[in-house]
């Protein structure tokens, strides 16, 4: 096989018996690691580093390496589909070759990633790479070729993903279990600010105080402090995350920080307001606009995505299922819309005497056919007349079937989806063990 064009001496690769043939200018920008070092190669010594064998009067380099598993992986790097494991061949035989080469496991697809996850989980054990000192995401970067060496300082690189990536340290853990705390005291702060023992104590603190207009201000209650300091917190954290980021416009586009900024936003929002308003003013928008700018508050729980698997893996199915949840959401609807019509018709419309007063519109009947398909029944409404009973029962079994049709779709997707980011968890926990080790 001919691989490229130019160079007056081609070079040979005879991998398990398999020759390929390509030029020295392409020899020096494959995507392969491992044959990409034979370019800066300048003794037979350094060759035989690389390679097992050497013929230097055919140009020939040996490799004694498994000749089906270098094509797949050369088909990949050549971008002729995606990385699969080759056929009648072990799950980890193929992850030692890919590692060999340059590769390692996060180029295989999910499927394929779930398999060597799961095989090293019953062999209890984790192939590690031939050569001790091209870090994992070094060969990576070289098997791809487009990306550079490094994108910045490596303590940069170490900060950021102690940030962004929970379980790639040890510092990154101790980090997320800091912000889980603060959440979680966040969140009993806004719950209990509502009950009103709270708010009487807090009404008792105040009158204690000189009534001016700032003495509703968030600071000066014991609950305001601690808000604030998980406010602080929050931004400091958001801030930092925001400055090492490679890329400060994906970094804003990205929907766990945009709900990072929406918890943040309406504490300062109101604290603006009360200082400049006073919360015992006579403007009612105002005061309004603060309960809800506190309430939203709520977002912070939505924080704790970052954290746990779970409720990544319940964002990333409604990302991916959306088709299945406009389907479904049409389906309710086009059976509401039937539904409510006829018992509208069937309770009110047709006897007007003795008419069931709570299905006097069509709209007020949608919600009797909500509760009734999603098998709630809150009693509120029911229907009275024979007729009216049986579309309830119509609509009840009509609902089961219904929510149960797109159900199957979205289960698949959610076990998908928590394989993969389970697996990527565990990449990382191996890369923290890795790190301990050396």
């Amino acid at each position: 096989m001919t691989l490229g064009r130019g160079g007056a001496a081609p070079v040979v690769l005879n991998v398990g018996g398999a020759r390929y043939s390509l030029s020295r200018d392409l020899l020096k920008d494959f995507p392969l690691s491992r044959v990409s070092r034979l370019h800066g190669c300048r003794s037979e010594r350094d060759v035989l580093e690389v390679c097992d064998d050497y013929d230097r009067e055919r140009n020939e380099y040996f490799f004694d390496r498994h000749s089906e598993a270098f094509g797949f992986i050369l088909l990949y790097v050549r971008g002729h589909g995606k990385l699969r494991f080759a056929p009648r061949m072990c799950e980890l035989s193929f992850y030692n070759e890919m590692l060999y080469w340059g590769l390692e496991g996060a180029h295989l697809e999910y499927c394929c990633q779930r398999r060597l996850d799961d095989r090293m989980s019953d062999t209890h054990a984790a192939p590690s790479a031939e050569e001790p000192g091209a870090p994992g995401r070094e060969r990576a970067r070289a098997a791809r070729g487009a990306e550079p060496a490094a994108a910045g300082p490596r303590w940069l690189e170490r900060v950021r993903r102690t940030f962004e990536e929970p379980a790639s340290s040890l510092a990154a853990q101790i980090l997320a279990s800091v912000s889980v705390v603060f959440v979680i005291v966040s969140m009993v702060v806004l719950c209990a600010s509502t009950l009103p023992d709270w708010r009487a104590a807090a009404v008792d603190d105040r009158s204690l105080e000189e009534q001016s207009r700032y003495s509703a201000g968030p600071g000066r209650e014991p609950s305001g402090i601690i808000e604030a300091i998980c406010i602080g917190w929050f931004t400091a954290e958001c801030i930092v995350r925001f400055i090492i980021s490679k890329n400060k416009c994906e970094f804003v586009k990205r929907p766990l920080n945009i709900i990072d900024l929406l918890a943040i936003t309406p504490y300062y929002i109101s604290v603006l307001m009360t200082v400049f308003t006073g919360e015992n003013s006579q403007l009612q928008r105002a005061g309004v606009t603060l309960r809800v700018l506190r309430m939203m508050r709520i977002f912070w729980v939505i924080k704790l995505a970052r954290h746990f698997i779970g409720l990544q893996t319940l964002g990333l199915t409604l990302k991916r299922c959306y088709r299945e949840m406009v389907m479904l959401l049409v389906f309710i609807c086009v059976a509401m819309a039937i539904f409510s019509a006829l018992s509208q018709l069937l309770e009110h419309g047709l006897d007007l005497e003795t008419s069931n007063k709570d299905y006097a519109s069509i709209p007020a009947a949608c919600w009797w056919v909500i509760i009734s398909m999603t098998t709630v029944g809150y009693g509120d409404m029911y229907p009275i007349t024979v007729p009216g009973r049986i579309l309830g029962g119509v609509c009840v079994v009509s609902g089961i079937v219904l929510l149960a049709l797109p159900i199957t779709f979205i289960y698949h997707s959610f076990v998908q989806c928590y394989h993969e980011l389970k697996f990527r968890s565990a990449r990382y926990s191996r890369s923290l063990s890795t790190e301990f080790l050396n």
